[in-house]
């Protein structure tokens, strides 16, 4: 599939605003460290906020028509891009009661901001499970056709979250210690999935062939015409090609940077806040890649009506 920046920007920016979100009131119910100030609760929350309006906005301009980008909450009941939408829409109002009450600080009303900050936390959830489904449930295009991708959406969200948060604890006078556990938690979780995806894509056999594709598997099959030799908008679409060696030295950047450096940089750099926002960037570099080389890699079935072998 062709890498458009914009879906690339979007995924990355909301997934990480969405994890922000979460473990900003997962750590705010239950007191991490002796919980964060107001002001970096509400700096934590805005950013989140700030980095899921970025990334839905961007996603709309991979459209050919952007304007018309309302159409896509009318498809609730069988497309997971408008449950993406409406989801992601029902989260804003939860989220802003949740962080103006906690601006407010009134102990009369904590049930209620809790309550809103759960609701929006499960919203969160919901809308990343979403986003992954967009692609999972593709079943034209193996390598996004698995339980692996939403997965990965979740883990990848909640781990860029987690260094947000922990970037944001570290201008204040909080112990860091817990913040540092949760980031290596997840970074273990996040690079275990990505590893096993990496495996099962590149496992052989397992995709689509001219006969499967067309359904005639006892015989034999022959492809006459290859389509157009000046290319159209599918071989442009949906037939991007990543030379296997590129591959391989980005998906070693992938874990180099969103991972094993950032994992240095905490254990090894100390707590400093320059450290953290240099694990901070690292990561969010190695996010980029990933995301990439995960539209990069993909392959849709209608490939292989134009020369393709397997996909």
């Amino acid at each position: 599939m062709h890498p458009a920046f914009s879906v690339i920007f979007f995924t990355v920016s909301s997934g990480a605003g969405f994890g922000l979100f979460t473990l900003l009131y997962l750590m705010d119910l239950f007191g991490l460290d002796g919980g964060l100030p107001v002001e970096q609760k509400l700096i934590a929350g805005i950013l989140a906020l700030v980095l899921v309006a970025a990334g839905l906005t961007s996603s709309m301009f991979h459209l050919a028509n952007p304007k018309n980008a309302w159409r896509a909450f009318s498809r609730f009941r069988t497309s997971w891009l408008s449950r993406e939408g409406v989801f992601a829409m029902a989260f804003y109002p939860f989220a802003i009661i949740y962080l103006g009450l906690t601006w407010l600080v009134l102990p009369e009303l904590e049930v209620l901001r809790l309550m809103a900050g759960a609701l929006a936390t499960l919203l969160a959830w919901i809308t990343l499970f979403s986003t992954g489904m967009i692609y999972g449930c593709l079943k034209t295009i193996r390598q996004w056709n698995s339980p692996l991708v939403p997965a990965n959406y979740l883990a990848l969200g909640h781990f860029s979250g987690a260094l947000l948060l922990l970037a944001v604890a570290s201008n204040g006078q909080v112990a860091l210690t817990g913040y540092v556990t949760l980031v290596l938690a997840l970074l273990v979780v996040a690079a275990s999935l990505k590893a096993i995806y990496y495996f099962w894509i590149a496992s052989p056999g397992t995709g689509s062939t001219i006969k499967t594709a067309t359904g005639f598997t006892r015989g034999t099959v022959r492809l006459l015409d290859t389509g157009h030799t000046h290319g159209t908008f599918l071989t442009q679409e949906f037939g991007f090609q990543v030379a296997r060696k590129f591959s391989l030295t980005l998906k070693t950047c992938v874990f180099l940077a969103g991972f094993v450096i950032p994992a240095l940089i905490l254990t090894v750099g100390g707590s400093a806040a320059i450290t953290i926002y240099a694990a901070v960037l690292t990561a969010l570099l190695g996010m980029v890649a990933e995301r990439w080389l995960f539209f990069a890699e993909a392959r849709h079935v209608v490939n292989l009506y134009h020369g393709a072998q397997h996909c």
